[in-house]
């Protein structure tokens, strides 16, 4: 294949002359010691990730009872969390694989950090179930094991179960996707470290890219690979918060029972984890000086698939309201009276403040590319994404059918502590990502610089990079 690109696509890669010079750029976090920042970002998650695992046992020593769930609100900030983090990792699946398909160019040098994000999100989603459970150590009644009846099969009528489902195929093929992509960089990184004479992180490097040689056959296959783990994907974008949302809609709660609930939820998705994105890219981008690869451009069209998603997610909040007044259900309306001005409508305006008016600054082109007000606007977002699903929840049942058995919900400093754990969860993970793999995807991000002077393997004087141009 030809070297020479269009120079449209120089937009994804600006103040880049060569490709050697992408390796270097990309690889100076791995080949450099580790920054003080670094280690004292990563010590501080690690201490919390610590203790959010520590009030994780205290639970499972003492019990649920150590949350403040009720009869009543038996669901709250355990299937709130649950659901908040199976959303983050919508948006890496969506980056990697469908946009994958339509040969979108701009994921290419952001694909690599949103499907670690996705990884480590489901990680942190799912905790919760598991927890919910009551008796964590009863978690292989959800596998087909022989039990005292004689059968294998287990109980496809409980949500908890398609959760299970849901979570353990999307990790898999997540994590799949993930590693294949890595593999040509994992080879250029493999033999710099091997030029160096780092022998210890030439073998380790060398183990994980599976003997790659960058030969027309790898790339064949990694090709086919690729486009067949897209497709796979691809239906989990709609499938999986699609059955997170079931768990809500076929029950005869009023607040759950609806059929918007599956596009409602994936669109929501969506909308949270391009938030998330928009979090993590911002400061990666800054800090590990990437800005000529993780461009405004890039930004910018994260920006506006948030303008997307945000007016589905708030159509879908007037579409709820206008459905329980059109139903005709007392009980409807009265959900939906008091989700907006009962005892818990505080979060409800936090939430539609942030989801619905707060994304619309992003019409204006000053905004999407003011990284301070962008920063601040994802952080808005991931905010109300977390209250929409405590509003859905705890709204919807702390007021039920029965007035007598009406309650109301208090979280203990338990179950917060184990919220705020996943979050040193979740970002220990990704400071260590950052720093052993590489957060841009090389072999992908050379395909869009526009060079025609020298043919690639001159420029980049090893194989693994030159390899890569080729493919």
């Amino acid at each position: 294949m030809s070297h020479v690109r269009s120079p449209i696509r120089q937009k994804w890669v600006t103040n880049t002359e060569t490709y050697g010079k992408i390796t270097e750029d990309i690889t100076r976090p791995i080949e450099s010691k580790p920054n003080p920042i670094w280690l004292a970002a990563t010590a501080f998650s690690g201490l919390v990730m610590t203790i959010g695992f520590a009030l994780i046992g205290w639970t499972m020593w003492k019990g649920i009872g150590t949350w403040g769930l009720n009869p009543t609100v038996g669901w709250a900030f355990d299937i709130t969390n649950f659901v908040f983090w199976v959303g983050i990792g919508h948006a890496g699946t969506l980056i990697s694989a469908v946009l994958l398909l339509f040969r979108q160019e701009w994921r290419n040098s952001i694909n690599r950090a949103s499907e670690a994000m996705t990884i480590f999100a489901v990680l942190c989603a799912g905790l919760f179930p598991i927890l919910h459970m009551g008796r964590p150590w009863l978690g292989l009644w959800f596998l087909p094991l022989p039990n005292t009846r004689g059968s294998l099969w287990v109980n496809f009528n409980s949500p908890l179960l398609w959760d299970v489902f849901a979570i353990s195929t999307y990790l898999t093929v997540s994590l799949v996707f993930w590693y294949l992509g890595m593999i040509p960089d994992f080879a250029t990184i493999r033999d710099r470290m091997a030029r160096a004479g780092r022998k210890v992180a030439a073998a380790i490097y060398g183990g994980m890219a599976f003997g790659w040689e960058g030969s027309s056959r790898n790339w064949s296959r990694f090709e086919i690979i690729s486009l067949i783990l897209s497709g796979l994907a691809t239906p989990l974008v709609l499938s999986v918060h699609s059955i997170v949302s079931m768990d809500f809609a076929t029950s005869v709660i009023p607040g759950w029972h609806t059929t918007i609930f599956p596009p409602y939820f994936v669109a929501g998705a969506i909308f949270s984890g391009f938030g998330m994105v928009q979090t993590l890219m911002i400061v990666t981008r800054k800090v590990y000086k990437l800005e000529n690869y993780i461009t405004m451009d890039h930004m910018e069209s994260i920006a506006k698939i948030v303008i997307a998603t945000g007016s589905l997610v708030g159509f879908a909040y007037m579409t709820e309201f206008f459905i329980a007044w059109y139903s005709g259900s007392l009980w409807e309306r009265y959900i939906f009276i008091n989700r907006a001005f009962g005892p818990f409508g505080w979060s409800y305006w936090i939430m539609f403040t942030c989801n619905v008016i707060t994304p619309q600054l992003f019409w204006f082109k000053k905004i999407r590319t003011n990284m301070v007000i962008t920063f601040i606007i994802s952080i808005f977002i991931n905010v109300g994404m977390w209250f929409e699903r405590f509003v859905i929840i705890v709204t919807s049942l702390h007021r039920d059918f029965l007035p007598s058995s009406w309650a109301s919900y208090v979280p203990t400093w338990v179950e917060a502590g184990i919220f705020i754990g996943t979050f040193g969860l979740f970002m220990f993970c990704f400071f260590l990502f950052s720093k052993f793999l590489p957060v841009v995807n090389m072999f992908e991000v050379k395909t869009l610089l526009h060079h025609p002077k020298k043919p690639a393997h001159l420029e980049a004087g090893e194989s693994g990079t030159s390899e890569s141009v080729s493919a």
